[in-house]
């Protein structure tokens, strides 16, 4: 089995594959500081309570946009798994070729999904990866990682207005029933979703536009992702194990 681990600002994403299927997937919170032990008997413990045995692990790969944490969660796979993981970076062949100003400053969760979405849609192609930040990557019918916008993630914004406004509460993150708000949870429920609806569908456009490609497809992922998509017809695709796929498909290019 494959073990593949997605490293990001607030979560840790660890799927298990059989061959190409995705026997299970765990989420473990990034903030926390870890040791080795820790890390190891964690995943390990996750992945006894999937029913799999952790002894049938045979590789494992990362990507990871916190290097801070790296060095015990990798030492924690050594000892716990017995695997020396291969990390996402310099001298692992994609498949992608990075034509951006600085390539070397694209986040590796970033150039995963571009994997994923080039191989299993074709190109072009913009990968939307509502996230901690919100990204849009586009990936040319060559394959070429030529242009990416970051934008506040939704969780992001929703933080921002409950942390630095003092009088304004935590609220859950989900479209209202009207527009129209009565109070205060409600409005600032319609201001926070149809707002960012109409930033991504403005996004979209204006890459169709100065890009050029009129049959570009559009592919989403990522946590808070699937309440933007129900609501827009310019997304043709949201895929939840995007990440976890291009993981793999990276792997199976470098075994």
């Amino acid at each position: 089995m494959l073990l593949a681990i997605d490293v990001g600002n607030s979560n840790i994403v660890v799927g298990l594959f059989r061959d190409s299927e995705l026997c299970t997937m765990f989420r473990m919170t990034t903030k926390l500081q870890r040791t080795s032990d820790e890390y190891g008997i964690s995943i390990c413990s996750m992945v006894e309570h999937a029913g799999l045995d952790p002894a049938g692990i045979k590789d494992v790969i990362i990507a990871s946009v916190v290097p801070d944490l790296m060095h015990s969660l990798c030492a924690g796979i050594v000892k716990y798994v017995s695997r020396e993981p291969m990390v996402v970076g310099p001298g692992v062949r994609t498949g992608i070729r990075i034509t951006t100003g600085y390539p070397q400053e694209i986040g590796a969760d970033r150039i995963v999904d571009a994997v994923a979405a080039y191989t299993l849609y074709g190109g072009p192609v913009l990968v939307i990866d509502f996230g901690t930040a919100t990204t849009y990557d586009l990936i040319t019918a060559d394959g070429s990682f030529t242009a990416g916008i970051t934008a506040p993630g939704i969780q992001s914004s929703a933080k921002s207005l409950w942390t630095e406004a003092v009088r304004l509460p935590a609220f859950e993150i989900r479209k209202p029933e009207s527009i129209l708000a009565r109070e205060t949870t409600s409005s600032l429920q319609a201001g926070l979703v149809y707002g960012y609806i109409g930033s991504t569908e403005y996004i979209i456009r204006k890459v169709r536009e100065e890009s050029g490609f009129a049959d570009m497809k559009v592919v989403a992922t990522g946590g808070l992702g699937s309440i933007i998509v129900k609501e827009t017809d310019m997304i043709d695709i949201f895929d939840s194990n995007l990440t976890l796929t291009g993981l793999r498909l990276i792997y199976e290019k470098n075994k």
